[in-house]
């Protein structure tokens, strides 16, 4: 019999692609809390989403096999908890929130991996006392304690900067801060942490030399699985946002296997199992230093495309697998190209949407560049602003997956195509972007 799968936050577009994987013949999908609900709500009622979770578990008619998700908070922190509920494979939510609250898991990093994570501190953005009294040398990142696609994450560089980022926390802070507040509420915390809630942010020293990557890996039965390295190119204001992801990665080899190494180390060391994860290193060539930047307790939805082109299966496939308790068989290198990207198109000033590329113009792009994807996130008539988890600089107006047989091929067909791409946005600042000027970051 098919099993029953139930995604948290199932949407068109990853639906399409679980409906692709090999064994999707097996598997039956269903809905567990709307797309809508869990990223197109300016609020995320945690106990709402899990009463709702639990009534629509318990009036399903057949046998629940595995409940799965992709998104960060609050997904990642909601399965731990329905899971537990009805009993399902995963990991524990003391688990996730050890790697998800920012200061528990610099902790907990510093206790095995000591020379990968850079100085931090705590900081409460609501204490009169925060800036005499913060401790990070400037520069330094100042970010929630909890915080999804770089939201409210700023470079420090003085003391203006900082009262004036402290401000716009304290303004943003409780969207995602009350939420998590409710999580934490669930979870069996030591008295230093749960002292140190959803309103704190922690400051740490800036680790943003050299080469960014990621790896995408699983822990099955107690051992840590790496099948894949991402590399992540940087543009934008202090070089703070993504211009692209790239796999597979070109690091070194030996930095590499550092880096798996760290891996295991750390999950081990937090007590993760039974479930995917993404974690983020910075490697300084110049210094042969390896730095540890953060670890996610989820798959990489925007890896999934990236690993169909190059290795011929989406990675969704691992997600399920090991939520069936099931050690994944992911396939290597068999799919159409031997490299493959996702770009960010941005824009680094506010505007009005007046046009957005037709489908019409997408289908030219696809026909020219066989198996690209390209997602808007805009329409016309709504402005820049009115987007909802961008990074603390920028605006991310669409994204697009290509494959290639090389790099140079890559960002030559990725030029082509986005000069395909008609938008009209009429800036309401001085623009300081453009889609030519854009192009910069791809020979980095």
């Amino acid at each position: 019999m098919p099993k029953n799968i139930f995604v948290i936050g199932l949407d068109d577009f990853n639906l399409c692609q679980l409906h692709a994987l090999r064994h999707a013949k097996d598997y039956r999908f269903h809905s567990l809390i709307s797309y809508q609900d869990i990223k197109g709500s300016a609020r995320f009622p945690v106990r709402e989403f899990l009463n709702q979770a639990h009534q629509t578990l318990t009036a399903f008619n057949g046998p629940v096999d595995a409940i799965v998700g992709y998104w960060d908070f609050p997904v990642s922190t909601v399965l731990p908890i329905v899971r537990r509920q009805f009993g399902l494979r995963g990991p524990t939510l003391e688990a996730v929130l050890k790697c998800e609250h920012k200061y528990w898991s610099r902790l907990l990093q510093k206790e095995v991996v000591p020379k990968m994570v850079p100085p931090f501190t705590t900081v409460n953005p609501f204490s009169k006392d925060t800036i005499p009294h913060c401790g990070i040398d400037y520069p330094f990142w100042l970010k929630p304690i909890k915080a999804a696609s770089s939201h409210l994450g700023f470079r420090i560089h003085n003391e203006s900067e900082l009262r004036q980022s402290l401000a716009t926390i304290r303004q943003h802070i409780t969207r995602l801060a009350e939420p998590f507040n409710r999580i934490l509420e669930m979870a069996s915390l030591p008295p230093e942490i749960a002292a140190i809630d959803g309103n704190y942010c922690i400051a740490e020293g800036i680790i943003s030399a050299g080469r960014q990557c990621t790896l995408e890996g699983y822990v099955h039965a107690g051992r840590v699985h790496v099948y894949g390295i991402v590399d992540s190119i940087r543009e934008g204001k202090h070089r703070s946002c993504f211009a692209r992801y790239q796999y597979p990665s070109s690091l070194p080899h030996a930095m590499k296997t550092r880096m798996i190494t760290a891996t295991e180390k750390v999950l081990t060391h937090m007590g993760y199992d039974n479930s995917p994860f993404n974690i983020e290193f910075y490697w300084d060539h110049r210094s042969d230093m390896i730095s540890l930047l953060e670890i996610n307790t989820r798959i990489s939805k925007s890896h999934c495309p990236l690993f169909k082109l190059v290795d011929g299966e989406y990675h969704h496939a691992v997600m399920i697998d090991v939520a069936l308790g099931n050690l994944p068989d992911f396939p290597h290198r068999q799919g159409k190209h031997k490299v493959s990207a996702k770009f960010m198109i941005r824009r680094y000033r506010d505007g009005l949407v007046l046009k957005v590329p037709t489908q019409e113009d997408i289908e030219k792009i696809r026909y020219r560049f066989p198996d690209t994807e390209i997602q808007l996130h805009i329409q016309p008539g709504m402005h820049l602003s009115d987007l909802t988890g961008q990074d603390s600089y920028s605006y991310e107006i669409a994204v697009m997956f290509m494959g290639a047989g090389t790099q140079k091929e890559l960002l030559e067909n990725y030029r082509s195509a986005l000069g395909m791409l008609p938008f009209d946005i009429n800036i309401t600042e001085k623009q300081e972007w453009s889609c030519t000027s854009s192009l910069s970051f791809l020979t980095r």
